[in-house]
């Protein structure tokens, strides 16, 4: 590795970061359309959705947590395909910097951007009435959680934005992502589902994501969710990183 790569990667990390301050529509996005959609389900569709004694901010949350994920990573797909399309790339492999430096500054930059959106939807949340006893280290959890399920998107994400012939096949990979949630635990109870859907609903990543985050922030037992939910984020961060990596490789070489 190139022994200015920390370097390299932080200033082209600082690049991308300005790119999505000066981009309104990206923060629109990223942060109040979870905002929204938190809004309308509670007080227009709230009412009639049974979740038991816990009030539905309170179980809606974490859904709309990795939808606010989903969202943002279509955007780190897209400055790549912009930066691909633009030519920047080849530029900045004739100069003496870390050749991987450029494509993990992309990463950060979608890292760092995802985060501040995750903490302006929890503050929202408040607003409107979530609370929690969890301590300091289920809040860690969390916390750590969702930054996996990040950084495993944000590698998937990757893979469209350096192989796509078009802006929109670049973002469009998110739209399922996005979608995948509703058909989950993170709107309603798996009970509440027909049995084919449910059998999909009860295993797919989303779930256990959605049901290990809940537990933390209700204090209740983590069971085999927290596993689950860590091995879907590790192994889809895997298979992602290789396959990025191995495309990046063929796209410079």
């Amino acid at each position: 590795m190139n022994r200015h790569f920390l370097g390299d990667t932080a200033v082209l990390a600082g690049r991308s970061l300005r790119h999505v301050t000066r981009s309104v529509d990206t923060i629109i996005t990223t942060a109040i359309t979870p905002i929204a959609m938190l809004l309308l389900f509670v007080y227009v569709f709230g009412g009639a959705i049974d979740t038991g004694s816990e009030s539905y901010v309170n179980y809606l949350l974490p859904g709309i947590l990795l939808i606010t994920v989903a969202s943002g990573i279509a955007y780190t797909a897209f400055r790549l395909f912009t930066d691909m399309k633009s030519g920047i790339f080849e530029r900045f492999q004739s100069m003496p910097i870390a050749r991987s430096s450029v494509l993990w500054a992309h990463v950060l930059t979608s890292l760092v951007a995802n985060l501040i959106s995750l903490v302006v939807v929890v503050l929202a949340a408040l607003l409107m009435g979530f609370r929690s006893g969890a301590g300091v280290l289920a809040w860690l959890a969390v916390a750590g959680i969702l930054t996996l399920f990040t950084l495993a998107l944000t590698w998937l994400a990757v893979i469209p934005g350096l192989t796509a012939r078009t802006m929109e096949g670049a973002s469009a990979f998110s739209y399922p992502l996005i979608f995948l949630p509703f058909i989950s635990s993170a709107f309603v109870p798996t009970e509440t589902m027909p049995g084919p859907v449910r059998a999909f609903a009860e295993h797919q990543p989303v779930t256990s994501i959605v049901n290990a985050i809940r537990d933390l922030y209700t204090q209740q037992p983590v069971g085999t969710d927290v596993w689950v939910a860590l091995a879907w984020c590790v192994g889809i961060l895997v298979i992602a990183y290789v396959f990025a990596m191995n495309t990046y490789r063929r796209k410079i070489s």
